[in-house]
């Protein structure tokens, strides 16, 4: 709460261009330090399934909250996407953005980015065999089925021009 501005919305933003064939989610949340970036998302699945196992307790809803944390989820994208940026800012901190890439081989980079707000986005650029996941219907039935439980709500512009008002279209 002492970081981030209590009358902004927490929020969820998804951008979709087939021309491209990308797909960018963003967030207005507390984004990452560089070491955060390393150790959450630079080592692939770095806690494993072990660590994922014995953590689990048997309640559904205290065990959904640990999905997401130890990086086989985010990794899982390359099964789509050629390449994947990540571009953050950390809330409250004077450390400036970064970026991290990578083409889910063996490797990333990391480098000093500019980002004027807090938050993370996350773009990926789909495989060309992949492109309807650039397609509207198909992200509002994936995010509907896959992420109905996300406490905070995804937007996405039914168009270009309704994303330039910035309307509201929560899915």
């Amino acid at each position: 709460p002492d970081i981030v501005d209590k009358d902004e919305e927490l929020k969820i933003s998804l951008k979709l261009d087939k021309t491209a064939k990308t797909i960018t989610i963003s967030d207005n949340g507390i984004g990452m330090t560089r070491d955060e970036i390393v150790k959450n998302v630079g080592t692939i699945a770095r806690s494993g399934s072990k660590a994922f196992l014995e953590k689990l307790s048997g309640d559904q809803k205290a065990d959904s909250n640990l999905i997401g944390q130890f990086g086989v989820g985010f990794y899982s994208v390359f099964m789509v996407a050629s390449k994947v940026t990540l571009t953050t800012k950390r809330a409250g901190s004077d450390e400036p953005a970064h970026e991290w890439e990578s083409n889910g081989e063996n490797s990333y980079t990391l480098k000093e980015a500019v980002k004027d707000t807090q938050g993370t986005d996350i773009t990926v650029y789909l495989k060309d065999d992949e492109g309807t996941f650039a397609e509207d219907w198909q992200i509002r039935s994936l995010v509907k089925k896959y992420s109905d439980y996300i406490a905070f709500p995804i937007y996405l512009p039914k168009s270009v021009e309704e994303d330039k008002k910035k309307d509201k279209n929560e899915i």
